[in-house]
Parts: structure tokens; sequence; C-alpha cells
């Protein structure tokens, strides 16, 4: 079958700078094709080009007949006064679908996407909310293709997991830029990577996000082979060109002709193979405090009984020197919140925070706060052309060259930066100032992944505290080395990891997404099962449970290997190799009937 969506040759440029040229990009039944690269590739514009948004400079997009494709841009707004219902059924209309047929798409949509109150004004939800709209309003038309530019965009955590489920169901083809990389890994069947570094403008390899990493691999690993091949042989044409060849001779002009053209060979592979990454290195100061903030019994709360938002409750928590703390929770149950009681900015209800004595706290706001109208030059060196970082006076050039700006961005106003420009910027003025603890509030959003590479090697090397919010579950699980998990009505907890926040999530019945926390579905941990009364796992032992059975699989093949040792007859005729393997076949059965019986308990108390 011929694909949905089929663009042959297509270029895009801005001005003089050409996005992609040339590029081919079918997309057929069933693909979920994860579109990463790096910042200023051209995603968005391609993706744009796809759903008709915007024309090609060249090429040509082919969509089969009758084929619907819904986009969901990156940042999603309705209209004042639009209702979620209103919002939906517009969209219907548009898509032609008949009348009798909307009540029913409606309440679908609705109960698929976790939509309550179909009566709510749309411009009024969250930004989560807002982006569940958006995706509802695409997927009530029952689209053929799916395009989505950043979708876990606002989206926390449990959203994100709602979006996956989402889209591993649907029977629609999609097409999803993204940095997030578990969202990748869980939910792409296909990855395709749009930078000029590929000899046809874009890497495409099917399976997962892990499976592209390989791919990609062995795509540079053949480049550089290549690459090395051609130095080799333009160093021998060199060499036999400064000979000096009789150019009278048909066959030394055709020699003449081929050194030429594998110069141009190689200066086009030098090309595309010279990348730049940002170079991102936060600076902490040299003390020796191990306590740095210590948390007791503080409790944060916003109005008044029956009305009142709890924030946190009762909460005892220290952060000393090297910790790392990734701080998780639903969209509005405090996170940010908290980081500004940390500055100082907000004041505890109750409690105290006691801080060590001359803290120095940086600060990393969601917000992506930078003035408007100030050139590039000005937002990294307000007074001179030049910065000090790590004690040495760098002008201004060479240090926005670390962050791949140019010099000609240099008088360009921030306001005109792309978002992932405007984060590097934040990221270089952070870098600047010397920290004890630092803050970051979604440092991710808007970050190509090779730079939120590099951004996870900077703060795994930082030795300051670090508080990190962030819903990319992958920086978490690297970097974080205890988890703070806030529910949104007042409960706090620490934990090893993201995965046993996870659990401490479901354990208290929290399974709405990413609405605000009023709207959140929580209810406090009891420690017993909802029925027979019997005691829920520990964590520790939830952990054991989910893993027993790969380890009862791995005891299984070790008794298994015992008993092929003991039938080889070399064995049987060889005391002192009998004797081992004998030994080794006790070892192997005990360990299996301890496994068995372990899992039998855990099973048991599991209920």
């Amino acid at each position: 079958m011929p694909p949905i969506l089929n663009a042959q040759g297509l270029s895009k440029r801005f001005g003089a700078v050409a996005l992609f040229e040339g590029i081919s990009f079918p997309v057929s039944e069933g693909d979920r094709i994860g579109l990463i690269g790096p910042n200023g590739a051209g995603k968005s514009t391609l993706l744009a080009v796809l759903g008709g948004e915007q024309e090609p400079d060249a090429g040509d997009v082919a969509t089969r007949k009758r084929a619907r494709i819904a986009y969901v841009l990156q940042e999603s707004s309705f209209a004042a006064g639009l209702t979620v219902r209103a919002v939906m059924d517009a969209a219907l209309t548009r898509a032609g679908v008949p009348e009798a047929e909307h009540e029913g798409r409606l309440r679908e949509t609705a109960g698929r996407t976790g939509f309550p109150d179909l009566a709510a004004e749309a411009a009024t939800l969250s930004g989560g909310w807002r982006k569940r709209l958006a995706i509802a309003e695409a997927i009530v038309t029952h689209p053929d293709v799916l395009l989505l530019d950043e979708p876990t965009n606002h989206l926390d955590l449990a959203g994100i997991a709602w979006l996956e489920e989402l889209l591993n169901e649907g029977s629609f083809a999609c097409v999803m830029v993204s940095h997030d990389r578990y969202f990748l890994e869980n939910v792409a069947t296909e990855i395709v990577e749009l930078n000029r570094v590929y000899a046809e403008g874009l890497l495409r390899v099917k399976g997962t996000y892990s499976k592209f990493i390989e791919g990609k691999q062995a795509y540079l690993e053949a480049q550089s082979k290549l690459q090395d091949a051609l130095k080799n042989r333009v160093k021998i044409e060199v060499e036999w060109l400064r000979r000096g060849p009789k150019a009278r001779s048909t066959k030394a002009k055709a020699r003449i002709d081929n050194a030429q053209d594998l110069i141009g060979q190689l200066r086009d592979v030098n090309m595309r193979t010279q990348t730049a990454t940002a170079g991102i290195d936060f600076a902490a100061t040299d003390r020796q405090t191990k306590r740095l903030v210590e948390f007791e019994d503080v409790s944060l709360s916003f109005g008044e009984p029956p009305n009142e938002k709890k924030i946190v409750e009762g909460l005892n928590f220290l952060i000393t020197n090297g910790m790392r703390v990734g701080l998780v929770g639903p969209n509005g149950s405090g996170k940010t919140t908290l980081l500004r009681l940390l500055t100082g900015e907000l004041e505890p209800t109750a409690g105290t925070i006691k801080k060590a004595a001359a803290l120095k706290i940086v600060y990393f706001s969601q917000m992506r706060e930078l003035e408007e109208g100030v050139t590039l030059r000005r937002a990294l060196a307000p007074d001179s052309d030049s910065v000090v970082y790590q004690g040495r006076v760098v002008h201004v050039a060479s240090y926005a060259t670390k962050f791949l700006f140019t010099s000609e961005q240099l008088n360009q106003p921030v306001d005109r930066l792309s978002g992932g420009e405007r984060a590097r910027v934040l990221i270089a003025k952070l870098m600047l100032e010397q920290a004890d603890v630092l803050l970051l509030d979604e440092p991710t959003n808007d970050l190509d992944i090779a730079t939120l590479e590099i951004l996870e090697e900077s703060l795994l090397e930082y030795t300051g505290a670090l508080v990190l919010v962030t819903h990319d579950r992958y920086m978490l699980d690297r970097v974080s080395t205890v988890v703070l998990g806030l529910d949104g009505w007042g409960h706090a907890e620490t934990f090893a990891d993201y995965s046993q926040w996870e659990m401490w999530q479901r354990e208290r019945g929290s399974a709405n997404s990413d609405g605000s926390s009023a709207d959140a579905v929580a209810t406090p941990a009891k420690g017993v099962a909802a029925s027979g009364g019997k005691k829920k796992l520990s964590y520790l032992e939830a952990r054991e449970y989910a893993s027993i059975e790969e380890k009862v699989d791995v005891a299984e093949t070790r008794l298994n290997a015992a008993r092929d040792v003991l039938d080889d007859s070399a064995v049987a005729t060889n005391a002192e190799a009998l004797t081992a393997a004998l030994h080794e076949m006790e070892l192997a059965q005990a360990a299996m009937d301890e496994l068995y019986a372990r899992w039998a308990e855990l099973t048991e108390k599991a209920g």
C-alpha cells in the first residue's frame, strides 16, 4: 500500500540559511515516527510542511486520497469564551463530520483524553490541560496521520504516561517532534534525525530510540572510515599533482579531474561531520559546609479553609553539599513554589528553613525571563564586552561561541531567538555565577538531545547541591541522587529514585494526570490493600517482586547447565570433576528453591 503522506525532494530556506534540502519523508500506515535533531535543524518547519501549514521552496507533499491530517502545534491556545465542547465541535465541523456523529465522537474523545467537564472554558485551562485539549481537538476527527510538535511540553509525568498510552493504542500514523528520550523509547517505532551531518539530510532508523543510537553509531563509524579512506586517496593524488603531470595527456587530464573530485568529496564529508556542541559547565563555590538548607516542620498553604491550598505540611528535609534532589509531582502540586521557598521569595506559614551562612543560591526559572529588546551581547555582558568565567576574563564573542551563537547574533535582540536558544542564553548567564545550591526549574524545555546530554554531564560533575524540577524522566534517573515527591495535597515523601515515586503515586490513587492539583485525585496511603486487609509490599519488596521472575530464569539456566555437566561422560569418569559438578548442582538447586520460596512469599503478600 502506498504511503499516506509522501514528501519528496523537500527544501526550505529562511533567508540565506538552508534548513533542509532535497529530503524525502514518507509516512505509512501504523508508523509512529520520532523526529529529532539539533535546535535550528528545521523539525517544526518540516512538520508544518507535512501538515500543509507551510509551503516548501522545492519538492512535493502527496497525500493519499481522502486521508485526513491533524497537526498539533507546540504552543496550545484557544480564543476566550470557547468551551471544551465548542473547540472539539468546531474541529468536527471543519473536518466535514456529519452532525449526527458529533455527540458520540465528543463523548468518546472526552473519555480517552480525560476531560470530566466539556463546559469548561478552554482559555482558562492550565498549560497541561490546554495541551490535552489540542490533542483531543486533533483526534476527535479520526485522523489518518497525527503530527505532534513537542507534545510532552506542559504535561507532567502522569500526563506523559497518558499520552504514551493514547499513541500506542491509536490506529493513526503519527509523527512527533520530541526531545524526551523515554517518551521516544516507549512510543516510537522509527526515529528520524534531521541533521546536515548526514549525506541525505536525515538519518532514518527502524525501531526504538535505543536502536536509533546503535544505527547512528554505525553510520558515523562508516563515515569516519570513508573520511580516512578519502584522506589517504587525496594525499596520494595531491603528491602526484605536485610532481607536475603533463596536461596534454588524456590519461593525466582524467586523473587531475578525478583528484579534484576526490578533494571535493573530502571537503563535503569534512563539512558534514564537523558538529558543534554547547559547552555547559556549572561552577560551585569552595564551601566546605556539609549542611546547606534544612527544612524543619515546614508548612506552606494559600487561602483559608475550606478552600485552603496546601503545598507542603510538616516537611522535614535536609539538603547537603553534593546532594542532587529531583523534585517531582503533578502540575500545580507546588514544585516551583517550593523553589521560591528556597530562594526566600516566599516564607513558610509554619516551621523554619535554616540556611548556612552566606549561602549562594542560583535559580534558573522555567519562565525564560530575558529582558525584551536587549541584544544577545548585552544579555550576556550588560556593562562591557567581556565576562568573568571561572576566574578568567573572556570576550563576550568567545563566550557566546561556547553556546553555539555566532558573532553575527551578538547584536540580535534576544526576543527573536528560538526557545532552545533562549534557554542556552539563560544557562550561559547562570554559569557566570558560582553557587552553593543550584535550582533548576524545567531546564530541559526546548533543548535538543545533544545539549541535554551535555547538560546532564555538567550536572553530574557539579560539586554543589542541586534541586532539579523536570518532566524528563531520563534526566531524573540519571542525575538525581534522591527524589522528593509532592502529591498536591500537602504530602511529601523522599525516594531513592523515580520508579519508587511512581509506585507511591499508584498506591495513593493519584490517577488523574496533568491538571492542577485542585483537580487531582489523591488519597492518603493506608498501608493496606483495599480488600483482604493484606499489607502491601514495601518499596524494596515491590522492586524485588518486579525482578524476581528474571532471577528465576537465570537460576533455571544455571541449574540446567549444571545438569548438562553431570550428563557429560567425561565428567562422570573424572572423580575431581564429578565432585565439583555435584557441588555446583547442589548450589544451583538450593538457589532455585530459595527463589521459588521467596516468589511465593511475595506473591502472597502482594495479594
